[in-house]
């Protein structure tokens, strides 16, 4: 047994469900099954947010460990089901390395892709549909989905340009705020608080906080007390840009 190669397996394992957004006992319960299915002893991997630690002592009392640094990353729920059922089956049948290998670079290389007006699609009738569940009207309805269409746009082009969470947050909420007020300033749309609220649903940390709950609930707090001060970080920068626009729809138009 190549137990570098079952190492670099194992942590490759853990990095993809944690890029996709999978919960921390997850990540540690899939590379600790992996390793022992392989022949690894004393398997103890450690997961936080933002950092993968893979360590195990092979049968001949060799302890080996690798650390992987995660980057800021979204939510692919497909990519967790086929890392998992990928994981269960490596688990269950014990393939060679270099079979396994394959599986798992299959999964990385072939991941789903949106195309952009695909996404401009999703965040219009998403955003449109929550400004009707807040009692906007059907114009509202039509402003929110612009107001979110912007958004989309405005958060794929900052994420080109490498910006940071906090900031695409806030100017994304500033920038659907100016144009629902904008809206309703020019008689287009009818209530600015419904349109402004159903475009902020695109920026909502929602899968975040979730996760961050389920995480501390399992015993995970340092991951749990991580994600829950992310998500209200992300909270304050969504307020800081909607009270920016709010203040200054207020000095200049007086709305």
């Amino acid at each position: 047994m190549d137990y570098d190669s079952l190492l670099e397996l194992a942590a490759d394992l853990g990095y993809g469900l944690l890029e996709s957004g999978a919960e921390i006992y997850r990540v540690e319960e899939s590379i600790q099954r992996l390793l022992l299915a392989y022949g690894a002893q004393a398997a103890d991997p450690f997961v936080i947010p933002n950092c993968i630690i893979v360590s195990f002592r092979t049968p001949q009392g060799q302890t080996l460990t690798q650390v992987r640094r995660m980057p800021s990353h979204g939510t692919d729920v497909d990519l967790i089901e086929r890392y998992n059922d990928l994981c269960r089956r490596l688990c269950r049948e014990a393939p060679p390395l270099e079979e396994a290998r394959s599986a798992l670079d299959a999964i990385s290389q072939n991941r789903r892709q949106y195309s952009i007006p695909v996404l401009c699609t999703a965040y219009f009738l998403g955003c449109a549909a929550f400004t009707l569940l807040f009692n906007g009207t059907l114009r509202d309805a039509i402003c929110g989905g612009v107001c979110g269409l912007a958004v989309g746009l405005a958060l794929m082009a900052m994420t080109r340009l490498g910006t940071n969470l906090f900031f695409k947050s806030m100017l994304g909420a500033a920038l659907s705020a100016f144009m629902a007020l904008g809206a309703t300033h020019l008689c287009i749309g009818e209530h600015s608080e419904s349109i402004i609220i159903g475009a902020l649903m695109a920026l909502v940390p929602g899968i975040m906080f979730t996760n961050a709950i389920r995480d501390v609930m399992a015993g995970d707090m340092v991951a749990g007390i991580t994600k829950v001060a992310d998500a209200l970080l992300t909270g304050v920068s969504v307020a800081l840009g909607t009270a920016f626009a709010l203040g200054l729809t207020q000095l200049f138009w007086g709305v």
